[in-house]
Order: C-alpha cells, then structure tokens, then sequence
C-alpha cells in the first residue's frame, strides 16, 4: 500500500476510513485546525506523522467559536491551498520515514451543516481557566471551542491530538474538558512557530496589510525585553513597561496583558506567588484592526 492522502467531506466517510485503519491496529492522530494553514500548523501534522499511523487534519471554520460576525465572515478559508501544503508536507516526511508505506493522512473539510446538523446547545465552563484573559474578553469563545473540539474527539476517537501552544489557554480548557468528559486522549502541546522577526505564525497575519504586518512583531520584542525587565521589576512594573511599550507604537492597542499562574491562569502579585509565570497577552493591530494573541514564559 502506498502512503496517500484523502480528503472527506461527509463525517460518515471519514468514520468508515477510521473504522478499516483501526481494524489494522494503526494508532490515530488528530490535528484541529480553522485552516489558512501556515508553517505552525506544519510543524503539528509532522509530528502527528511521525508519532501515528494516520492524521486527520480537520479544516473547519467553527462558527460557535465567534462572538464577532465580522470576525467569522473575514475569517480566512483557502482550503485548495490548505490541501497543497498538507500534501507536501505528508509526502516530506514521508520521504523521511522508514515505515511511509503504512502512513496515510486524512482532510476532514465538512460544511457546517455537516457539522452541526442541530444546533449545539451544550454548555462549557470551567472556571478559572476558561473564565479569564480569552474567555472574559471573547462571551462564548471557549464554549464554542469546546462544542466543535468534542466533536472532533467523538468522531475521529484519537489516540493523541496536538495544539500549538500559540492558543496556551485554550490548550488549558480543552485539557480541563477532557478530564470533565473523560475522552481517553493524549494532549500533546507543540511549541510556538514564529517568524524570523519573532512574530508568532497565525492564520490572521494573512489579514494584515504590508504596513501591519511590519509593526507586529513589535508585540513579541516587548515581551522578550520584558522578561530581563523582570529581574529587578514588580509584576505591576513589568506588566506596565509591556503595555507602554507596544502602546507606544502607533497602529498597536494592548486589549489585555495579564501576568499569571501558569497552572491556574490567575493573576500574580509578586514572582514568588508561583514557580510557573507566564505573560499573555492580545493586542489589535491596524485600522481593520487585527486580533493578535501572544504569550512570554516568565519562569517554569
């Protein structure tokens, strides 16, 4: 059998696939992704090659996730180009693999009527984690993450699934959702992918204008700058110097930066309050203006 790549638009189909791989004993991984796939989404469908027998990487646009109709219509959604990268992605690591023969990688690209055939009424809260920063910022953010992320695990039943950490929080609530359900899967954290100037890859950065684009990675120098700052500065200090810093450049606006407990995602007081620190952070960029969301480890 020769590795391939399929692309499914009916769940159904997508299942039955899943049904004959697991009959083989082959091992499944799960890639989540909203598509306008970019080099950070790469890096996770490699590792999931590497570490399973099958990928399924989900392109959707979830919409339960938006509390901005805006948000969600200039959402970017390229899913033919999505395809192409996966496939010379797959086919790279194939060429690496000793055991390509028996690797196959899976697009599950349903409409929303495919995937929400009913409305969605489930509630998710898990507070603290889900409450704050993105959640107190975005209503029903986290909720809708929960709904479509569920569903993903019910259907495709992963043995591991991989997030980047660029979405730290939401790494966090869908790790407390998965202890609330039960769902026997492996949560497996990948690290942030970004640009040589630092900014962190995300689908939204094919929104910013050239003028945009060059400000942006302002927001990752300030934090970085900010962590030596730390050394001989309160949280509140630090926490000012970060927002001053990107503030002061014209086109960036500081929505939140909150310095917390990376376990509980509460604010801290003092350096001490906690071993694990870490700064997050969201920041509108440009007149449109774009949504960009960052993080610095303090101390872990």
């Amino acid at each position: 059998m020769h590795p391939e790549m399929k692309v499914f638009n009916k769940i159904v189909d997508l299942q039955n696939q899943l049904f004959e791989d697991r009959k083989q004993g082959k091992e499944i991984g799960l890639v989540p992704t909203m598509g306008a796939l970019h080099e950070g989404h790469a890096s996770l469908v490699r590792r999931s090659i590497v570490e399973n027998d099958v990928t399924v990487v989900s392109v959707f646009v979830n919409p339960t996730q938006f509390n901005d109709k805006n948000d969600l219509k200039n959402y970017p959604r390229t899913l033919e180009a999505d395809c192409k990268l996966l496939e010379a992605t797959f086919n790279k690591e194939i060429a690496k693999s000793k055991s390509s023969d028996s690797k196959s990688i899976y697009v599950l690209a349903p409409s929303v009527e495919e995937m929400y055939p009913t409305p969605d009424t489930r509630q998710f809260e898990y507070p603290p984690v889900s409450t704050v920063m993105e959640g107190a910022h975005r209503p029903g953010h986290f909720n809708g993450v929960c709904q479509v992320v569920s569903r993903l695990f019910y259907i495709v039943k992963p043995l591991r699934a991989y997030f980047g950490e660029k979405d730290w929080q939401q790494i966090a609530v869908v790790k407390a959702m998965v202890h609330h359900l039960g769902i026997p899967v492996n949560i497996v954290e990948c690290d942030i992918v970004r640009d040589a100037d630092g900014l962190a890859k995300s689908s939204r950065n094919t929104l910013l204008t050239k003028d945009e684009r060059a400000i942006a990675p302002a927001i990752y120098k300030a934090l970085v700058d900010s962590v030596t700052y730390a050394k001989k500065h309160t949280v509140q200090e630090t926490h000012d110097k970060v927002v001053s810093d990107i503030n002061s450049v014209d086109g960036l606006d500081v929505e939140y930066f909150s310095i917390v407990d990376g376990n509980t995602l509460q604010d801290i007081n003092s350096w001490d309050d906690t071993p694990y620190v870490v700064g997050c952070i969201t920041v509108y960029c440009g007149k449109t203006p774009i949504r960009l969301i960052d993080h610095i480890k303090y101390s872990s």
